[in-house]
């Protein structure tokens, strides 16, 4: 199969990369390495080798149009990835964030209405539902995001659901929880909290907590999310122009999260405590039933299992 992902060279498309060549795939990454690493790919090779698929690597933005038309072209899945992925980020820069979570995926929906792709999957984010008490999070709920960073996957999930219901893209969203393993760069001023606790861990050294440490996640194993994206590419028509939770369905507080994280690196983290961060919700729990039904997704990488697999990485790759 013919496929581009957008922002291949990022933590979670870097893997989905992977398992893409490791079937057979001929993978096309758009990528301007702005946030994403060349070193994530640097093993392509041997999947490709592996599993007889083919890597072509462009290097383009993709709020050029013209770019992003000519990588587009001939491909018959589109996995988007492509994104400026940071809540604090996006407070700190909302115009960039617009530009490129939201032009950028406007671009893409056009190029796949130009050349008929089969399917196309946005990476959506749990952030679009806000700061809402209610618990699970279901794609029911009403949607209140509180950063630019959430309002900006709000409006790709719309204009995917538009493109589909206009023109006839088959565009599916997923909502990502709290994703995290392997290639998750911890040195990043925005990294997410597992891999700055996992390098804090294998350091030696205290985890920095933005807040209490009461607030709580449903944190979502890479593998999960690769599994969800292969799966939306191949559902069937019925589950075009929707949204779909894609996470554990389990909820832990970052109190919790250090210490499992010390546990599994043999190592003593003490949280050391900032103050909280704007933009960041309290609770978030995913409700998956909805995903579980159209695209038959369920999680088979739990957290604990994650975690040890993460930290062994990150051990062996420092």
């Amino acid at each position: 199969m013919r496929t581009l992902v957008t922002g291949g060279g990022g933590f979670i498309g870097s893997n989905l990369v992977e398992a893409l060549l490791h079937r057979g795939d001929s993978v096309r990454v758009l990528d301007d390495f702005s946030t994403g690493r060349r070193e994530n790919l640097a093993d392509a090779g041997r999947w490709a080798k592996d599993g007889g698929g083919a890597l072509d690597v462009m290097v383009g933005d993709i709020r050029d149009a013209a770019v992003v038309r000519r990588a587009a072209a001939d491909s018959e899945v589109v996995f988007h990835f492509a994104a400026m992925p940071s809540v604090a980020r996006s407070v700190a820069d909302p115009l960039t964030s617009h530009q490129v979570n939201v032009d950028g995926t406007l671009n893409l929906l056009l190029a796949a209405r130009e050349t008929g792709v089969r399917r196309l999957v946005f990476s959506s984010s749990s952030s679009v539902y806000g700061d809402s008490p209610t618990l699970p999070k279901v794609e029911t709920m009403p949607t209140a995001p509180i950063s630019p960073y959430g309002l900006d996957k709000l409006a790709g999930e719309t204009y995917c659901r538009l493109f589909h219901q206009l023109y006839g893209v088959p565009a599916i969203a997923l909502r990502y929880f709290n994703v995290f393993g392997p290639r998750q760069d911890p040195a990043s001023e925005y990294a997410a909290v597992i891999p700055r606790f996992i390098a804090a861990a294998l350091a030696r050294e205290p985890a920095t907590i933005f807040g209490d440490g009461e607030h709580s996640r449903d944190f979502t194993y890479v593998a999960n999310v690769v599994r969800a994206n292969l799966l939306a590419a191949a559902a069937s028509e019925s589950a075009c122009g929707e949204a779909y939770n894609i996470a554990c369905g389990e909820r832990t507080n970052l109190l919790q999260l250090v210490q499992l994280i010390g546990e599994l690196a043999g190592a003593v983290v003490p949280p050391r405590h900032a103050p909280p961060r704007p933009g960041d919700i309290r609770h978030s729990l995913a409700g998956v039933e909805k995903a579980q039904r159209a695209l038959r997704f369920a999680p088979e990488v739990g957290l604990r299992d994650g975690l040890a697999r993460t930290v062994d990485y990150w051990r062996h790759a420092g």
